[in-house]
């Protein structure tokens, strides 16, 4: 069983950049894959990115990708998302996921990006 916290999430203004943190107790973490999820008020979750377990790839939606940075420290079992050049759009309450199948969810951030 793995236990997923997610912080660092806030207002920012637009343009703004922010690094959301996750951190992971209770299992495997350098074993897994893990990525990050966002919902918005009113839709659906969606997947942001992901890396592997040894951290040598990332994947990207393609509405982050150039903006956003997904790394990891399986040293202190902490992931990360940088997010930089944020848009009112990215605003949502981002999740951390990993496990087989993504199973294993945090109870989420909420980034605000608005001026």
């Amino acid at each position: 069983q793995v236990q997923l916290v997610e912080s660092g999430g806030e207002l920012v203004q637009p343009g703004g950049s922010l690094r959301l943190s996750c951190a992971a107790s209770g299992g495997s973490f350098s074993t897994y894959a893990v990525g990050w999820f966002r919902q918005a008020p009113g839709r659906e979750r969606n997947f942001v990115g992901a890396i592997t377990d040894d951290g040598t790839k990332t994947y990207f939606a393609a509405s982050v990708k150039g903006r956003f940075t997904i790394s990891r420290d399986n040293a202190k079992n902490t992931l990360y998302l940088q997010m930089s050049s944020l848009k009112p759009e990215d605003t949502a309450v981002y999740y951390c996921v990993t496990g087989v199948g993504y199973g294993y969810w945090g109870q989420g951030t909420q980034v605000t990006v608005s001026s």
